[in-house]
């Protein structure tokens, strides 16, 4: 564990709400530097952490911070009373408005609220509970694992977390925020163009996630085959559709400019990846392929464009929910 900071003026209070592998990882970066961290997670966690504290482990080294750095709890209602810099949301997409709801009396006048979430919905529904001037988005493209409860594994990484504002550019908690990561030894960016920057993470989960877990296979199994090429490719074209008729920002100017970045290098750091719709399929949980193809349906339909490959792989999807449950 690192030491405690030496300016207690830096010192962020910061709450992860479901704090699952991505919570408890950044957040346990965040406490060994010396942050006032805390943890709304599930019992089997809570009670592993405050056992043995919280190790993080992988590809930026080894973290370990004692239970007395940590505060935990199952319910925000156990943290009434306390005050926070950022209330961080990392629960899966379909469980945000009652993940906002919890949390909303401990976010205060100052408070900002960051969605360090997959999928498209997130920021907009947290905006309009909580207000667009407070409202931030972390884009995460780190694969954080728990193999068993009180140790998270970094197993990849492809970009530096990047946190900024749908609503407005050099937000002051965003550019804190993404030092004090950065500090800790996460590599985090301040970003002016962060919906473009989460637009990019929800083509690249649109045409990968869901395809895989249906196919049970590997990323880089379907960018090896011509057959799954076209169904991403499709699936990228009606994506770029929808992009383009909301007037959505976006890092590429068009289906083919992404599709050159997509196979030539997104892809190939993470070739041996296993999609997490795949984990939660064989886990018997909710997927998110709402908040991913389910969105990109949902938002053609709102402009008149077609989506027939989106929505044939959202139905899969539900049917292997429904199958998974039984």
């Amino acid at each position: 564990m690192m030491g405690r900071m030496s300016d207690p003026t830096n010192v962020l209070r910061i709450l992860f709400m479901g704090a699952g592998a991505v919570g408890q990882g950044v957040g346990g970066f965040l406490a060994a530097a010396g942050h006032e961290v805390a943890l709304v997670l599930r019992p089997r966690y809570r009670d592993a952490l405050a056992r043995q504290g919280l190790r993080v482990e992988g590809i930026f080294g080894d973290r370990h911070v004692h239970p007395d750095r940590l505060t935990l709890a199952t319910d925000p209602a156990e943290l009434a009373g306390r005050q926070f810099d950022a209330v961080v949301i990392t629960v899966k997409s379909h469980d945000t408005p009652a993940a906002a709801e919890a949390a909303a009396p401990l976010v205060g006048p100052t408070t900002a609220v960051v969605s360090m979430q997959n999928g498209y919905g997130n920021v907009e529904h947290l905006a309009d509970r909580f207000g667009t001037d407070r409202v931030l988005c972390a884009r995460v493209i780190t694969g954080f694992s728990i193999p068993e409860p009180g140790r998270v594994v970094i197993t990849v990484h492809a970009d530096a977390i990047r946190i900024g504002s749908f609503y407005r550019p050099h937000h002051p908690m965003a550019e804190r925020l993404a030092a004090a990561i950065d500090d800790a030894g996460l590599p985090a960016k301040a970003a002016d163009d962060v919906e473009a920057v989460l637009w990019g993470k929800i083509l690249y989960n649109c045409a990968l996630n869901p395809l895989g877990a249906i196919l049970g296979v590997h990323y880089g199994a379907l960018a090896d085959s011509p057959q799954t090429r076209a169904v991403m490719d499709a699936i990228i074209d009606e994506a770029f559709a929808v992009i383009d008729a909301h007037g959505f920002r976006c890092l590429w100017p068009s289906a083919d400019a992404f599709r050159e970045a997509f196979y030539g290098r997104q892809i190939p750091p993470t070739y041996d990846h296993r999609p997490s719709m795949l984990q939660d399929l064989a886990a018997g949980r909710r997927t998110e392929i709402d908040a991913l193809n389910g969105a990109l349906v949902r938002l053609a339909a709102e402009k008149d464009i077609p989506a027939p490959i989106n929505q044939t792989i959202v139905r899969l999807v539900h049917f292997l929910e429904a199958h998974a449950a039984h």
